[in-house]
């Protein structure tokens, strides 16, 4: 591609971002939770934000994500590479980066030389390399082998789950799990698991600045299910099997008891289509 096709591709991808941004709802508005105690563990209580469970968010990486970085749609959130959550995280993805072959991952020689596959933030922080500004693990458009998580195809070509090869925090996203301790009036207490939207917050101060971000976005408001049945593996690992059973019925109830279909429900998601 030549130089001024390049530029005029960019300056078209840049003004869609900008555009997307736009149509991106507000952080702020009316949510419905459900809070249910743990089936597996008595010291736990779920709270579950069903106006996200049962929204029809999708990854629409590849078709329509437009990127968090100004021209790096094609990275799509993989452009800051991934934390690791703690060093069992990082052995059991350096584990399942041993199968990878210079065929399935673009950067198999980076990976596998001396450097490795991790580096520091600025922080300090051990997160995946970066390399040409996204992480090693993201093969580019035009490598032979398929663009996108080479982890993730590695998962998919051997029938298995991606949350099983890929770094925590990237199977989970857009899925928040958080811990709070809560007292009860009576000097008990219990460990309350939230399980949320990853929204621009979910990021700190900096995800203000993200070019774009899916979980507001009306462009990835678009898949066929709700999110509770197309994260069911990633919930029944963040949740447990007693857990998710118990959010799937409540989930059941909640879409049902609109008109029938699913409308009308106590405050929707607002970035889902109307007739969602």
């Amino acid at each position: 591609m030549k130089l001024t096709d390049r530029k005029a591709v960019e300056k078209a991808a840049k003004k869609a971002a900008a555009l997307a941004r736009k149509r991106e709802v507000p952080l702020d508005f009316a949510r419905a939770w459900v809070e249910f105690a743990d089936p597996d563990d008595a010291e736990q209580v779920f709270r579950c934000d069903l106006t996200w469970l049962t929204s029809r968010w999708t990854c629409v990486f590849g078709r329509g994500c437009h990127g968090i970085r100004p021209g790096r749609a094609a990275d799509g959130c993989c452009t800051l590479g991934a934390h690791w959550s703690d060093d069992d995280d990082r052995q059991r993805v350096l584990g399942h980066t041993a199968r990878l072959t210079p065929e399935t991952w673009q950067f198999h020689k980076q990976g596998t030389g001396p450097k490795g596959i991790s580096e520091p933030d600025e922080d300090g922080d051990l997160r995946t390399r970066r390399v040409d500004g996204a992480c090693i693990f993201l093969n580019r458009p035009g490598f032979p082998g398929g663009e996108g998580c080479s982890l993730h195809t590695l998962a998919l070509a051997e029938g298995k789950e991606p949350l099983e090869t890929k770094p925590d925090v990237c199977w989970q996203l857009p899925v928040r799990r958080t811990y709070d301790w809560i007292d009860r009036p009576d000097d008990t207490r219990y460990l309350q698991v939230t399980i949320g939207e990853y929204d621009r917050r979910g990021w700190g101060p900096g995800g203000h600045e993200l070019q774009w971000w899916c979980t507001g976005s009306p462009d990835a408001h678009v898949g066929p299910d709700p999110v509770y049945l197309s994260y069911r593996p990633e919930l029944i690992e963040l949740m447990g099997t007693g857990g998710y059973a118990e959010l799937a019925r409540i989930c059941e109830q909640r879409l049902a008891a609109g008109t029938g279909d699913g409308t009308g429900v106590v405050a929707p998601h607002p970035a889902d289509p109307a007739d969602s």
